[in-house]
């Protein structure tokens, strides 16, 4: 079985040499052969560099290069595109993800399952990813974007089948997780050990978080809309109770004015309210229009040892 493993880089000038170098001894213990494919996600370093020799040292390196920074998932989905394995594999840039773990993947997915993702019983994480990561896995489940008594990482194998759907996948504003929801239901963890980063530390800022928990709000999902609806009818009835209570209390005590600040406190919680409806909905305007005039997952500057992408847009 080919076995394409799919690293999205930033900022990995120092650890790729490394990280390579594991994947290509654990593999030569695995009757399974591989191909590398690395994909510069807009990397300011030498990182490209560092692709260019790989790839000219071993022929089954495949080398992207984006011409910006995309993220992390659109940098998934341009490996994708060049991944010819039967099984494909996403792992991280940073070395925190152990290549000895890859066969314990390969064997749970061959057991029948589409995801597999790694299980890390002790995160080496600061504090902050920790919570944030954790935060992330509550909000996705709640949102149906992550199947329940799973836990999700991003080093995790791929069945063929689930690698094709995801190539059809056209928008712009990527939510990976929800989209692998649409595509199967067979998902498992496997207990993986988690390492050191080799250098450096985390991209990921809470602007970023920010931005992947928006997609997952509103990527397909029509929760936020009915979390709408349902605040309309709920505010309604308290409205139309308001009314009658009023209406009571004026024939009870006629003479009796309405206090201001009640009325003012009333009309900016409602404006606020109307104000966060009208921008949801907006966002989905936005998003509707963004798809339909062709905006990319990303560009592609050039492909070393790949498939030869003409038009070099995706």
């Amino acid at each position: 079985m080919l076995v394409s493993v799919c690293i999205p880089c930033y900022r990995s000038a120092k650890t790729l040499p490394v990280v390579v170098q594991n994947i290509k001894e654990v593999f030569e213990t695995i009757e399974d052969d591989y191909q590398i494919v690395l994909v510069n996600d807009g990397s300011p370093d030498n990182t490209f560099g560092v692709i260019l020799e790989l790839c000219r040292e071993n022929e089954k390196i495949t080398g992207v290069n984006l011409t910006r920074n995309y993220g992390q998932a659109s940098a998934k989905l341009a490996a994708l595109r060049q991944a010819k394995g039967d099984a494909v594999v996403f792992m991280d840039d940073d070395g925190q993800h152990p290549a000895e773990g890859i066969p314990a993947l390969l064997a749970k997915l061959k057991e029948g399952y589409d995801v597999v993702y790694a299980d890390f019983k002790k995160k080496k994480h600061s504090l902050f990813k920790r919570m944030t990561s954790s935060l992330h896995n509550r909000i996705a489940e709640f949102m149906g974007n992550k199947p329940k008594g799973i836990k999700r990482s991003s080093f995790s194998v791929w069945s063929r089948p689930v690698v094709d759907a995801m190539l059809t996948y056209k928008s712009p504003f990527v939510s990976i997780g929800s989209f692998l929801m649409s595509v199967t239901t067979k998902y498992a963890n496997v207990e993986v050990e988690h390492k050191e980063r080799l250098e450096g530390k985390s991209g990921y800022t809470l602007k970023k978080l920010f931005k992947l928990w928006l997609n997952i709000f509103i990527s397909f999902s029509m929760m936020p809309l009915r979390m709408a609806t349902y605040l309309g009818f709920l505010f309604s009835g308290v409205g139309f109770i308001g009314i009658i209570y009023l209406f009571i209390r004026k024939l009870v005590h006629p003479t009796k004015v309405a206090g201001y600040t009640s009325t003012m406190i009333t009309v900016l919680f409602m404006s606020g309210v109307i104000m966060l409806i009208l921008g949801v909905m907006g966002e989905y305007l936005g998003r509707i229009y963004m798809t339909v005039s062709g905006m990319p997952q990303f560009y592609v500057r050039e492909v070393i040892n790949g498939k030869d992408d003409n038009d070099k847009v995706s």
